[in-house]
Order: structure tokens, then sequence, then C-alpha cells
């Protein structure tokens, strides 16, 4: 799994400026993730972007009072609109590792039923994809990593008393 990067915090930091700081962050690891997350053979990379969206819904959640309401809404509904596709993309990855380690320990007469059942998740990793695929798709054309970043801008904006 990717690690996420650290960003230090002073306590006298303003916390509307480390929202701004975080935000950017984690709206750049969750975009560096995307190339080459539809490749099934490589399950990892679906894996490191859903857990950089986790990253970046939990920071936005935390920072919420610093985000103008109308812009802040759409967008996390966005983010998560894009962690329940890789969610279902990756579930069934998950699923086929399990039952191909299960496999190994079978005789290949039990061997059968697990191959059966490794094909349908194959079948659900497909749909999966497509599914993913179309949000990779809006979160182009709605423009996702662009209004993330002017959420941050916005945040930098807020006087301090507002945050």
């Amino acid at each position: 799994m990717a690690k996420a990067e650290d960003i230090s915090i002073t306590a006298d930091e303003p916390f509307r400026l480390a929202a701004a700081r975080i935000v950017r962050t984690r709206t750049e690891e969750l975009v560096a993730h995307a190339d080459g997350v539809l490749d099934t053979r490589d399950i990892e990379r679906v894996h490191d972007m859903r857990v950089a969206s986790r990253r970046l819904r939990a920071v936005l959640e935390i920072f919420a009072v610093c985000f103008p309401p109308s812009e802040f809404k759409g967008v996390l509904k966005d983010v998560k609109a894009l962690a329940d596709a890789l969610g279902e993309r990756r579930d069934p990855d998950v699923h086929i590792a399990a039952l191909q380690a299960f496999g190994k320990v079978l005789t290949p007469t039990q061997r059968r039923g697990v191959t059966w059942l490794v094909a349908e998740q194959r079948e659900l990793q497909t749909a999966g994809n497509e599914v993913l695929a179309a949000a990779l798709q809006r979160m182009e054309e709605r423009g996702l990593r662009e209004r993330l970043l002017a959420l941050a801008d916005a945040a930098e904006g807020v006087e301090e008393e507002d945050a």
C-alpha cells in the first residue's frame, strides 16, 4: 500500500491554512493513483487509490468548517461516489485473491468449485471496472481535482475568526 505523505502541522498554524495544505496534498495523492487503476492485473493500484480517497474524504470532513458549504457539499458527494466505485471494483479483487489462496490447499476435485467462484468474481471485477471507469470519467468531466484545489484556495481566503 502506498504510504501517505507526512504533513507536519504546528500548534500555532491557523486551522484553515492547515486544511488547505492537507487537502491539496491528499488531492494530489488521489489523482496520482488514478494512472493504471483499471488494470486488473495489478490490484494494488485500485487499493491505493481507494485508500487515498478515504484519506481525502476524512480530511474534508474534519476541515468542513473551512470551506464554502455550497461548493463543499458537491465535492464531498463526488469524492464519496468515487470511493464507492473504487470499492465496487476492489471487493472482487480481494475475493479472487482469497479464493486463489484457498484453492492452493485443496484437492483438484475440490478446486473445481473454487475455480467457478473465481470466475464469478472475475465477472464482478469486470463490472466493477466498468463502474470505476465511468466514475473516473465523471471525475475528469466534473473537474474534481480542480474543485478540490478551489476548496483549498477558499480555505486560505477565509478570515481567521471564521475558521
